[in-house]
């Protein structure tokens, strides 16, 4: 079969997922459609405010969709074909279901952030420990999210003078960052995230049909067909589980989406909508996963040689600049690379304006008035510019890994959720097992982890999952004793408004 024959399966698979998988998913929630949503019973000005779904659509979608379902498929191409099933089954079996369920439960415990989400599922342990989890990867992925298009643009404007370099790029972003932080949500994200959708559109179309009609094969087709589908065909031999499963991250599951998802879950005005915000826009991201690992495949002749350029400072983005000139020119090339420009600027600013809010729940500081937005937020920013002085080949490795694990405690969370609810749990206990065993096995076996050799890494990784499992079994009465809230009092330190 051609390659655009497995695209367009893996394109198809994910709709069909969304149609039917998604309204499976969404029983075991059990939404309640007349019940007010916090943008309604809350609403201060700021940060819940009730916006129409088409834009709680577009900015959920541009808030999750960093360089994680570009750079992420890029690297994960390197092992193969397998990556594309990977990004379909990751995406519908555990990425579309945690982002879900992750939003809805922000929804139903009055848009807190995910840290108080688990502490309600799991207990106040789980609730300290992934304040300061979620706290570190937010400002983590702020730092990505600002080197990532720093560099990517000052190569696009490498000839336009001195002026125009990194340093200058970064601290440009860096001041919109700060701006889109600290002012209400339909200010400045609400506004403009319309238009970057459009530039995104522009670049998955763009880059799919000049695949397409350029007719670009998967690496040596012929030893593809020789050694089949699923071979691991990394140069370097890495072993495709777990490594594959964590590079490939925001493009089939991402624990950062959770962290996302309560932002918007402060500005849906009804639950109806939470199955097209939440799963849509997982399976809206993926699809431009499957564009950029099937470009990376197809555009470079072997593993061998897209290795070479990604082993290069800003690698991955370098891949990005000769796939979107080879096949589409100069003009429809930078009109892509622009497109992939967007996804990192409209997460990065998202993950400093939650970390904010994070901290707000924390310490219950009101974040009405600018005053103490702007004492959160330059601390932050603070820390952020101070970070990103550091190699970003080192933070994504870091990022990469505590981005899984958060998504992993969330799905475990989820299950307990629907274990109160009345309803099956094992459509997340399955997802939260494996990815369990995956991170663990991660850990072991990487060198930014403990180096071990990957069989006893694997065996620990099946144990410790068997023993979350085990666990969550045992607490299933536990966590049945505990009354789902039909509307929970609002976080520290707000009111309810008419």
């Amino acid at each position: 079969m051609p390659p655009v024959f497995y695209f367009f399966l893996a394109l198809a698979a994910l709709l069909l997922g969304y149609l039917i998988y998604s309204k499976i998913v969404e029983k075991l929630f059990i939404p309640n459609y007349n019940r007010p949503t916090p943008a309604i019973t809350m609403n201060d000005g700021v940060d819940y405010i009730k916006l129409p779904t088409w834009k709680v659509f577009l900015i959920q979608l541009l808030n999750i969709a960093g360089v994680g379902p570009v750079f992420g498929p890029i690297l994960g191409a390197l092992y193969g074909p397998a990556a594309l099933f990977w990004i379909v089954l990751g995406s519908l079996f555990a990425g579309a279901v945690h982002d879900y369920f992750s939003g809805m439960m922000s929804l139903r415990y009055s848009g807190e952030s995910i840290p108080d989400v688990i502490g309600f599922t799991l207990g106040k342990a789980f609730k300290q420990f992934m304040r300061f989890f979620s706290l570190l990867l937010l400002v983590l992925v702020g730092v990505v999210f600002v080197t990532a298009p720093a560099g990517i643009l000052a190569g696009l404007t490498s000839g336009w003078g001195t002026w125009a370099g990194f340093e200058t790029w970064l601290a440009i972003i860096f001041i919109y960052y700060f701006l889109a932080t600290i002012m209400p949500i339909d200010v400045i994200i609400a506004r403009i995230y319309p238009v970057f959708a459009l530039v995104l559109i522009i670049m998955a179309v763009g880059v799919s049909a000049g695949l397409i009609f350029e007719g670009h094969s998967f690496y040596n087709w012929a030893e593809i067909g020789e050694r089949g589908i699923f071979a691991n065909l990394h140069p370097d031999r890495l072993p495709m589980w777990p490594l594959m499963f964590i590079t490939i991250a925001c493009g089939a599951l991402s624990g950062f989406h959770a962290t996302q998802s309560p932002l918007m879950s402060r500005c849906l005005i009804s639950e109806r909508s939470g199955r097209r915000v939440f799963f849509g826009a997982m399976i809206a991201e993926s699809v431009i996963a499957l564009v950029w690992a099937t470009a990376a495949m197809t555009y470079f002749k072997s593993p061998s040689e897209l290795l070479a350029v990604t082993s290069q400072p800003g690698g991955p983005g370098i891949v990005v600049t000769e796939v979107s000139m080879g096949l589409l020119g100069t003009v429809g090339g930078v009109l892509a690379i622009l497109g992939v420009v967007v996804l990192p600027i409209t997460s990065g600013d998202t993950s400093f304006r939650a970390a904010r809010l994070l901290i707000s729940d924390m310490t219950g500081l009101r974040q009405i008035k600018i005053g103490a937005r702007l004492l959160i937020a330059i601390p932050l920013f603070v820390l952020g510019i101070i970070l990103s002085q550091i190699n970003f080949d080192i933070i994504w490795r870091y990022f990469s890994w505590s981005n899984q694990t958060l998504a992993t405690v969330v799905l475990w969370a989820a299950a307990a959720y629907t274990v109160r609810r009345g309803t099956c749990h094992w459509l997340l206990t399955v997802p939260a097992a494996f990815m369990t065993a995956t991170v663990t096995c991660y850990l072991l076996v990487a060198k930014e982890g403990f180096q071990l050799p990957w069989f006893p890494s694997a065996i620990a990784g099946c144990v410790i999952a068997c023993a979350a499992l085990a666990w969550f079994l045992a607490s299933l009465n536990k966590f049945r004793e505990k009354i789902i809230l039909e509307i929970p009092p609002p976080p520290q330190g707000l009111t309810k408004t008419a």
